[in-house]
């Protein structure tokens, strides 16, 4: 019964240390479902301790599989009868299987997050060149391919703009806009509604 809970726990504490690792890159993609961009940097602080989540995850899950496939001891069984009995699901290789592919999904997710968003195509006329202006913007709060996607999501859903890139690794957006359509304030308003900071601002041409 002891050996029993402290799987659960391992597991447990597998499971939640997997989804608090990457809930800094899961935020904006429920942000993005529900239509509330500004819950999207919610839980960007968390993103410092993603490498020690990571690693307690890793740790709990490794020594719940050797508390399952290590050798069971005579000693270790309660009587004779118990031997017979049929294991519940959840102390079964199956159930700690699925856990610990759910946990990998869940650890993996800041690098495929970004297919969780549209492609922003849209439909630019220009009429004059001299009106496209490129801007960079300096942000804080980003951790992941997913802040940047919401970024530029967000960005894309106002007028003039002709692309806009974002980096989470440089901390910055490039954006390329028809000046006769939007602005600088217009962009940093949009990125700042997301819940990321704009902390710098330029036009680089």
């Amino acid at each position: 019964m002891i050996q029993s809970k402290s799987k659960g726990l391992f597991l447990a504490s597998g499971i939640l240390s997997a989804i608090a690792a990457s809930l800094c890159c899961i935020t904006p993609v429920l942000a993005l479902i529900a239509g509330t961009s500004g819950l999207a940097s919610a839980f960007s602080w968390i993103e410092p301790a993603r490498p020690y989540l990571v690693g307690l995850s890793i740790a709990a899950l490794g020594f719940a599989w050797y508390q399952k496939l290590k050798p069971v001891k005579p000693n270790d069984m309660d009587c004779d009868c118990e031997t017979n009995k049929k294991s519940p699901f959840i102390q079964s290789k199956t159930f700690l299987s699925i856990v610990t592919i759910f946990a990998i999904i869940m650890i993996a997710f800041p690098y495929y997050s970004k297919v969780f968003f549209p492609k922003s195509e849209k439909q630019i006329i220009i009429v004059d060149k001299s009106n496209i202006q490129t801007a960079e913007f300096k942000i804080s709060g980003m951790s992941c391919t997913g802040c940047a996607e919401e970024i530029k999501h967000e960005i894309n859903k106002l007028n003039g703009i002709i692309n806009a890139e974002a980096s989470y690794e440089n901390s910055s957006a490039q954006v390329q806009f028809d000046n006769t359509k939007t602005n600088l304030i217009e962009i940093k308003k949009a990125i700042n509604s997301t819940g990321y900071t704009v902390i710098h601002s330029e036009i680089k041409n």
